[in-house]
């Protein structure tokens, strides 16, 4: 390297040195602009190359002063001008990448320990590298000085690359394979927790690597329960209750090549079974202290998890084997689940549902398996009676679920034939306090028994209770010693919300004897004022229904809104002029008039198939009409959830005439833009106007063109999303 190269160098050493020294000592005063962020990116891209030319160059320094080295001058001098500029090579290339490392630790998402030892192991490099070279050449630089030089720069090299490693591929990642062969033993199923033991495990396998308090991405740590809880930059990670607008289940299913997806491309992705896991734990409200057998029997996500953990007891509790893997296979349909309890459990759990399709034949199709089934689940069929000789024939039965069900207990007798039942639920059903005197004395290995909301007084359980003292009765709130429960919030019986010219309204609990309030006005329901649904109400125009459920003893529900919608008009032909956006094609121009509503996560596959979308394109709709229609109103249901960048349209115009060719503007409308941070909502956005007699409708939507300056998308299309046009 010839002296003018190596003086151009030497400066622009110095040059980093000073350089470095700023950015470290003024850290918080400064803020990377957007052109320099492509230069801290490539940090993880140029690292390598200083490793590698650093330790040569220690290795060959370490042995510098070596008498060998001397004997021969020629190869002496060529060592030692190689080693020079190999040195200098390294430290140069060291300060561009510390450079280039600092800037990355200001962007979003780099914090903690780990990132702190990371940045001054790598500034530690550069100057024991630059002090190594200036320091070489001076009298008191010995070969003792040189081999600790070469050994703490290179200790220096490895902490470097273990942060650095922790970063990116999260902490233990060098000795994972390792650690892993020492786990300790799997739970048993009756300690497995459900955050603990079912969910944290995949945040551990497949989040926490960019999600903790040391690599704080999107400001999110899932480390801890209460980084979990707290959420990141973008607001929560789930809403309790409900999948469908949680930031964690809406991530996840986001197309792999879309920037926002979790985990990221190139990352291990979420299995299946993961996927399902997690869906299931928020949607039954995110329990975190909750043990997984305190989940009722028949949740879905206690049956799913149960697989996962050893068995409460041995295997060989039980005296029967296991049932033949392709006849349990074969046993599970639409209307019926079949599953182990536990892993290597011979014991099976039973789910029976769909009511419509239920017959006493269902449970003698499971005669092959009668003896491994230890659970029955017949909540809510309409199971009499007489069926019960059928469920006798379950030698094995320890827990029994007829809630709901059509018994009155007079065949609660054959039940005596079942020596191990040990939970009986009998919630709802219309048992009787007679029915239940005479036969309990017959169960002898019966444990808990469920009688809230039946025909029993409370003066009548506590009766009860007092006869059989090893049973215990679960008969709901008794306004004494129990705490009031919250009611469910009322469901919508009505098979679809969109209707022609009238539609009657049908609202349902599944509690007896609650009292259903409810308002059409958009104000909230109350217990004194409100509206009593008595199945008397019929709709004949778009209208929000609130509606709250009551009942003595009980906390009131929450709020349940509907939204019904009124559609007069089906097209006779209908087709787009401008193309779908590419992911939300839906069934194209007919799934706007095909009568069913979509839900948020429009980018999950199970979702995305009601919603068409707009971005590039506007949305151009025409629809015919082979006989003239009057109409007054055009509504577009579309969903909106600004932090996605889904907006409403910016202006809405409604064309129409007597032919295709000579359509006239009838309206416009420019619907209400969202507001940062804005609750994400499905709505429908109505333009009205003059009675207007056509054959052709042209519906003009348009995205927005830009999103606004506090979005975190700023200057981009917004997307439209419409899954349903109603013309009146």
């Amino acid at each position: 390297m010839n002296k003018k190269l190596i003086g151009f160098a030497e400066q622009a050493l110095f040059a980093s040195s000073i350089f470095i020294v700023f950015l470290l000592l003024f850290n918080n005063r400064f803020a990377v602009p957007l052109w320099l962020q492509p230069m801290g990116r490539m940090h993880p891209l140029v690292l390598h190359f200083p490793i590698v030319i650093l330790l040569l160059a220690m290795v060959m320094e370490a042995f510098r002063f070596r008498t060998t080295s001397a004997s021969n001058p020629a190869l002496a001098e060529f060592y030692r001008d190689f080693l020079r500029n190999l040195l200098l090579l390294g430290a140069l290339s060291a300060g561009v990448t510390v450079i280039m490392g600092l800037f990355l630790a200001k962007e979003d998402g780099y914090s903690g320990q780990v990132l702190q030892w990371h940045k001054w192991s790598g500034v530690a490099i550069f100057f024991a590298a630059s002090l190594i070279y200036w320091g070489r050449s001076k009298a008191w630089y010995t070969p003792r000085m040189a081999q600790a030089g070469a050994v703490v720069t290179v200790l220096f090299l490895i902490g470097a690359g273990h942060y650095g490693a922790s970063l990116t591929h999260g902490d233990n990642f060098l000795f994972e394979p390792i650690s892993s062969r020492f786990k300790p033993a799997p739970v048993a199923l009756d300690k497995a927790l459900v955050y603990d033991d079912v969910i944290h495990p995949i945040f551990e396998q497949k989040c926490i690597s960019c999600h903790n308090p040391d690599k704080l991405k999107g400001q999110l740590s899932l480390a801890t329960i209460e980084g979990m809880l707290k959420g990141g930059k973008t607001g929560k990670l789930f809403v309790a209750g409900k999948p469908d607008i949680s930031l964690l289940l809406e991530r996840i299913h986001l197309p792999v090549d879309e920037k926002k997806h979790m985990p990221p491309s190139g990352e291990t992705q979420l299995t299946p079974q993961e996927i399902t896991l997690l869906a299931l734990w928020v949607k039954g409200r995110a329990e975190h202290k909750k043990k997984l057998l305190d989940l009722p029997p028949t949740d879905s996500l206690r049956l799913m998890a149960s697989a996962l953990f050893k068995p409460v007891e041995p295997v060989d509790e039980y005296d029967f084997d296991a049932a033949d893997e392709e006849t349990v296979k074969g046993l599970n349909n639409d209307y019926r689940t079949v599953a182990p309890l536990a892993k290597e459990s011979p014991a099976l759990a039973v789910n029976l549902y769909n009511k419509a399709t239920f017959t006493p034949d269902k449970l003698t199709e499971l005669s092959s398996v009668k003896e491994q089934v230890v659970y029955l689940n017949l909540n809510k069929m309409p199971v009499k009676d007489a069926d019960l000789k059928r469920v006798s024939e379950f030698e094995n039965l320890q827990k029994l679920d007829l809630n709901f069900t059509d018994i009155t207990g007079a065949g609660l007798s054959v039940l005596s034939a079942l020596k191990q039942l040990q939970t009986l639920s009998l919630t709802g059903t219309n048992v009787t306090f007679d029915a239940l005197q005479k036969q309990l004395g017959n169960f002898k290995k019966l444990k808990t028994i469920s009688v809230w909301n039946t025909k029993l007084t409370p003066s009548q359980v506590a009766q009860l209770q007092k006869a059989y003292k090893s049973i215990q009765f679960i008969a709901g709130f008794d306004g004494a010693d129990s705490e009031p429960i919250k009611l469910n919030p009322p469901q919508v019986k009505n098979s679809s919300t969109i209707f022609t010219q009238a539609i009657p309204l049908q609202l349902k609990h599944p509690i007896k004897g609650v009292e259903i309030r409810y308002t059409t006005d958009g104000t909230e329901p109350d217990s004194l004022h409100s509206q009593v649904f008595a199945n008397q109400t019929t709709l004949t125009q778009p209208t929000l229904i609130k509606a709250k459920a009551y009942k003595s003893g009980w906390y009131g529900s929450n709020v349940a809104s509907f939204d019904f919608y009124k559609s007069t008009y089906k097209p006779d032909s209908v087709n787009l002029l401008l193309p779908l956006n590419p992911v939300h094609q839906a069934d194209g121009a007919h799934t706007f008039f095909d009568g069913k509503l979509g839900t948020f996560n429009a980018n999950s596959p199970a979702w995305a198939n009601n919603w068409g979308g707009f971005r590039k394109n506007n949305m151009a709709l025409v629809s015919e009409f082979n006989k003239p229609i009057t109409v007054s109103s055009v509504a577009l249901r579309i969903m909106v959830e600004e932090e996605t960048g889904i907006f409403p349209p910016s202006v809405v115009e409604i064309w129409g005439g007597n032919s295709r060719e000579q359509m006239k503007l009838i309206a416009t409308l420019k619907p209400e833009q969202p507001v940062k941070k804005a609750t994400p909502i499905l709505k429908a956005v109505v333009c009205s106007f003059k009675p207007q007699t056509v054959s052709f409708l042209k519906i003009v939507a348009k995205p927005v063109a830009k999103l606004p300056e506090w979005h975190a998308n700023k200057g981009n299309q917004g997307l439209l999303l419409v899954d349903e046009v109603f013309i009146n």
